[in-house]
């Protein structure tokens, strides 16, 4: 039973991580694209650039994530659904506290604009990305039944 939960567990993850490819597509072209059209270095326009990036990529998650890699216990009730949104909020603090901060680091050891906002972007994308696969897998999306001694 052990075992059978643990390969379950490493499968979710791989589909979570292959739908956070997608995920990170949406999330860094939304980012480059406001960057693009709308160049700044104002802390508060690149935190709001980050967050709509961020909630783009996090509806991609959702839909995706609720079609595929939980769909035995995405059951799409108001519960789950108002957990996935304080799980999002709390992995969108994340992103914005690394984004904000990788780019301060990058910027205060030269490193120029462009190249900045991605590093700062990759890093806060993977360290929200594995909270966030925690906080769904253990409290939005968790399998009670499976939890329970059969």
């Amino acid at each position: 039973m052990e075992k059978k939960k643990k390969r379950k567990g490493l499968f979710q993850y791989a589909q979570f991580s292959a739908i956070g490819i997608s995920n990170a597509a949406v999330d860094i072209g939304t980012l480059n694209l406001l960057l693009y059209f709308f160049p700044t270095d104002e802390r508060v326009m690149l935190t709001t650039y980050n967050t709509i990036s961020y909630c783009l990529a996090v509806a991609n998650s959702y839909i995706w994530n609720v079609l595929i890699t939980f769909r035995d216990s995405a059951k799409g009730s108001g519960k789950q659904r108002m957990a996935f949104v304080l799980q999002g909020l709390v992995s969108l603090g994340v992103n914005n506290l690394v984004f904000i901060g990788g780019n301060t680091l990058f910027q205060a050891v030269g490193v120029p604009g462009w190249l900045r906002y991605n590093l700062a972007k990759g890093v806060a994308m993977f360290l929200s990305f594995t909270a966030s696969f925690f906080m769904i897998k253990y409290f939005v999306f968790k399998d009670s039944h499976l939890n329970k001694e059969k």
